[in-house]
């Protein structure tokens, strides 16, 4: 499991791994069943404390995306399919919300940006 911890960020460091261990999970790079580094082992490699990991950990099992086993460590849950569904379809909605505001900021209209889309969709499928 490859985390990157800034320090330059402003996002606290809990949020960082959250964050990236929520999108490995929702790209399908972490599946269901796949151990996770014990919270001392993480701390130790990211050089922080155990109580930032285990502020992390417990976050991600609120979210319902890992499950902690007292004595085996943690694991990402088999979590509902819909679930994972639902939080990747809010990271496309945030992405092109982005996209829509810079193409605002470019003067462009929905004609241009929908056209755009199109082609660059159907690009892809070929």
């Amino acid at each position: 499991m490859n985390i990157v911890i800034s320090s330059t960020s402003g996002e606290p460091i809990y949020a960082q791994i959250v964050g990236q261990v929520r999108q490995m999970i929702l790209q399908g790079e972490l599946i269901s069943g796949t151990p996770l580094p014990s919270i001392r082992l993480l701390a130790k490699e990211l050089q922080i404390s155990v109580i930032t990991t285990k502020r992390a950990y417990e976050e991600l099992e609120r979210e319902g995306l890992i499950n902690s086993i007292v004595g085996k460590g943690s694991f990402v849950s088999g979590a509902d399919q819909e679930y994972i569904r639902e939080q990747r379809l809010r990271m496309v909605e945030g992405k092109l919300k982005e996209i829509i505001d810079e193409s605002r900021q470019l003067g462009m209209e929905y004609a241009e940006l929908a056209e755009m889309l199109k082609l660059l969709y159907e690009e892809e499928q070929e």
